[in-house]
């Protein structure tokens, strides 16, 4: 027996080891890109925290309301005083100074050495004043660079960051967003080489759908990417960061939001290839459109529980992957009735088969 499946095996070995040197020559081609890539992967989480970072800054809810004056109302309270209390300091040293040299002057005028000696002090005393309103304008400048800062800081907390726990996070999420688009551009060459693994075992009229089912297989698993990063991602991220942003900050470790997000795009890239499959598993005869239609109720189930396996959890997302897949599902059967439909004489000979069962059972 397993001298029969060593051909097989070898063959397997071959088509495998082809597949993955595709995806290996993929990746050093997309490590020389790989911040390029890696500015497309957070392009999603970027855009939806500063979407949610917007809503909290306008948002009118009482719970937002609350804790932003717990915070910072106080605080720009105190803060307007300091600076007030500083100009206020500024002008009365000011207006001081003005006042002792005047007098200092007038001291002078009188010409004797005591209101000379006098006069000397009142001079001190200016310079001291000139001094003091110096200070307190240096006072009012670094309260102003202070609360500009503050400012920046609160606003770049409630907008959220991306960040690393790592040592070498970097290095690691460069390595793991190259693999991720390595797979991507060796999708046809993996395709092929299922395709010729399986042509053996063909008929030589249906050997020549090699080139369909591997454009087209390309072509689906590119369209279920663009459909999770544009349609799927932005919904899904922004509703996930939003949910709770009032209370905490978002803080997105990029380690897990790239493995999360190659999760998504290869899933629904895999659940694009649905039409495909089915295209050609009806033009082999394995499968009609009344195969389909009998086994869409137990599909409705593995849909559900796929989507559920390959989302976050939140049923939005779910529905999301779950609502296109029944559909490609219904596109499917309407492939394979053109493909290959059920004919009469089948359903015929199938209700002739149960009553004969019926009869001999009786």
């Amino acid at each position: 027996m397993f001298e029969s499946m060593k051909p097989h095996l070898i063959e397997l070995r071959k088509r495998l080891a082809i597949s993955v040197f595709s995806v290996l020559v993929g990746f050093v081609i997309a490590f020389s890109f790989h911040n390029t890539i890696l500015g497309w992967i957070t392009d999603p989480l970027r855009n939806a925290l500063t979407q949610v970072g917007k809503k909290i800054e306008s948002a009118n809810s009482a719970t937002w309301q609350i804790g932003h004056h717990d915070k910072s109302g106080p605080g720009s309270k105190k803060t307007d005083s300091k600076k007030g209390s500083s100009s206020n300091l500024k002008k009365e040293a000011a207006y001081l100074h003005d006042s002792l040299d005047k007098a200092a002057k007038e001291i002078e005028k009188k010409g004797s050495d005591k209101d000379k000696l006098i006069a000397s002090y009142l001079h001190e005393a200016a310079k001291h004043a000139s001094r003091l309103a110096l200070y307190a304008d240096k006072l009012s400048t670094e309260g102003n660079k202070s609360t500009k800062y503050a400012h920046e800081i609160g606003r770049k907390s409630y907008e959220g960051m991306i960040t690393t726990h790592q040592v070498g996070g970097a290095f690691f999420v460069a390595l793991k967003v190259s693999f991720f688009a390595g797979i991507l551009m060796a999708i046809p060459m993996i395709l092929l080489q299922l395709w010729l693994f399986i042509a053996p075992g063909l008929y030589d009229n249906e050997k020549r759908m090699v080139l369909p089912f591997v454009v087209g297989g390309s072509l689906m698993f590119a369209l279920g990417v663009l459909f999770a990063y544009y349609i799927v991602t932005p919904f899904g991220f922004q509703f996930l960061i939003t949910f709770g942003s009032f209370l905490y900050t978002p803080l997105i470790n990029i380690e897990d939001y790239v493995g999360f997000f190659t999760k998504i795009m290869i899933g629904f890239g895999l659940a694009f290839e649905l039409p495909v499959f089915t295209y050609f598993l009806g033009a082999l005869g394995l499968i009609t459109d009344r195969t389909l239609k009998d086994f869409f109720k137990y599909a409705i189930v593995i849909i559900f529980l796929v989507a559920a396996f390959l989302t976050p959890p939140d049923v939005l997302t779910q529905l999301l992957m779950a609502g296109p897949l029944i559909l490609l599902y219904g596109l499917s059967i309407l492939i394979v009735r053109l493909v290959n439909p059920e004919t009469v004489e089948e359903e015929n000979s199938e209700e002739d088969g149960s009553v004969e069962n019926e009869d001999e059972s009786q």
